[in-house]
């Protein structure tokens, strides 16, 4: 059987969130499970016997090595082994009225976004094999752009294929107009694009039909797919 962390067999390159979800349970409790859409994704890739490396740190904290725990097991590489003495990020998770989940996320100083976007472009390079990188959600934030944008346009101009959720989370920014604005930017540098119909209406496509907004954004973004 192949091994997927061998080097010659990385396929996709994935950078974004690493997290720990809080949720809270009926009695007020707050149950861990680790979390975060890009790390949910990375994990997914790998247990399909996908080549990944997931290009962000992870803390050296109980939490961050948890995480580790269940990259390693899912046969994912890290492009940075070594922990970090920041600590990993929360989110906390309710639910709304209406069922849907509500987060309150805590990311100042954390583990996994300290990366650069030298760093990431660095990582791609020292591995010639990969095809595609995916990234989404939390990395889209306007605070991080300067991580992210550049990254990503140096794999689209790399020939590689460029993934992005758009996965908009509003609770984590307080200037909603710059964080749509970053999340547009980095949708313009993908080949295949993610969005929901929440994530729709924040960006401004408010089409009754969602297939319809998904079209309006698809005109803005000539060169993506959209699923």
């Amino acid at each position: 059987m192949v091994n997927p962390e061998s080097p010659d067999r990385l396929l996709v390159a994935t950078a974004g969130e690493a997290l720990m979800d809080l949720i809270t349970r009926p009695d007020g409790l707050l149950g861990p499970c680790e979390g975060g859409a890009v790390y949910n994704l990375t994990r997914a890739l790998g247990l399909q016997g996908v080549g990944t490396v997931y290009l962000n740190p992870l803390s050296r904290d109980g939490f961050g090595r948890g995480l580790a725990d269940r990259i390693h097991a899912a046969g994912v590489q890290l492009a940075q082994a070594a922990p970090c003495l920041e600590p990993t990020s929360l989110a906390v998770v309710g639910l709304d009225a209406q069922g849907k989940a509500r987060y309150s996320f805590y990311r100042e100083g954390v583990a996994d976004r300290r990366v650069s976007a030298a760093q990431m472009i660095e990582d791609c390079q020292a591995r010639p094999t990969l095809q595609a990188v995916a990234t989404g959600c939390l990395a889209l934030a306007a605070e991080d752009q300067a991580k992210y944008l550049p990254w990503l346009q140096a794999q689209r101009n790399a020939g590689k294929l460029v993934v992005v959720d758009a996965n908009l989370r509003p609770a984590v920014v307080p200037d909603m107009d710059a964080y749509c604005a970053s999340v547009m930017h980095a949708l313009a540098q993908a080949h295949v694009v993610k969005a929901s119909d929440d994530d729709l209406r924040e960006l401004g496509f408010t089409e009754d039909d969602p297939l319809e907004a998904g079209r309006a954004l698809m005109r803005r973004l000539p060169q993506a797919r959209w699923l």
